[in-house]
């Protein structure tokens, strides 16, 4: 990475051999970072048996909740009692979004949930995760240089798709990689 050339609005792909089982085969969407931090959330890491309804009617989100039963997700190990939506930057509680990349913010309240329960209106695509993946100064910059990650750009397909387990496959075929001839092992020349 250059100086000063920061990922936020990137898809970070784990590598395999990360040596961390919570974020095996994970598709993490940078949603800030700058020399002082990072932040992330796992597009691909549904909590199984815990589906948005489900999750919001346990959170008395007022008014019918007229959404299909996709799963909840695992955003990180960080915080995973609080919830994130990363959605279409369609809806926007003003300074409470975060505009990721093009096209996509993260928000973090209870008006995005009561907006998510409702078709009718925005967000128009959007997905609720518990807890983040974060980094301290430096620590991303250098596992990117350990070749622990791969970037991509994201799309929608990759952040709000419903293929949860092909997901990292699609992200590594975005960069020409056949993610079954990938392996841990490590080598010297």
């Amino acid at each position: 990475m250059e100086d000063g050339a920061f990922l936020s609005g990137q898809m970070l792909i784990a590598m395999p051999g990360i040596g961390d089982p919570r974020f095996e085969r994970a598709l993490v969407l940078i949603c800030a970072h700058d020399e002082n931090h990072a932040m992330g959330i796992a597009v691909n890491r549904p909590v199984e048996g815990l589906t948005v309804p489900d999750l919001l009617g346990r959170l008395d989100v007022q008014g019918p909740i007229e959404i299909p039963p996709d799963l909840v997700l695992m955003g990180g190990p960080v915080e995973r009692e609080r919830g994130f939506v990363v959605h279409t930057d369609d809806y926007a509680a003003g300074d409470r979004s975060l505009a990721i990349g093009e096209g996509v913010a993260l928000t973090a309240t209870r008006e995005v949930l009561e907006a998510m329960a409702n078709r009718a209106g925005p967000p128009r695509k959007a997905v609720l995760a518990l807890g983040y993946a974060g980094w301290g100064p430096g620590q991303l910059e250098q596992e990117i240089r350990d070749n622990v990650w791969l970037t991509c750009p994201p799309d929608e397909t990759l952040i709000f798709g419903g293929d949860h387990e092909r997901k990292w496959a699609k992200a590594l075929a975005k960069l020409g990689v056949d993610a079954s001839l990938l392996t841990s092992a490590a080598g010297r020349a």
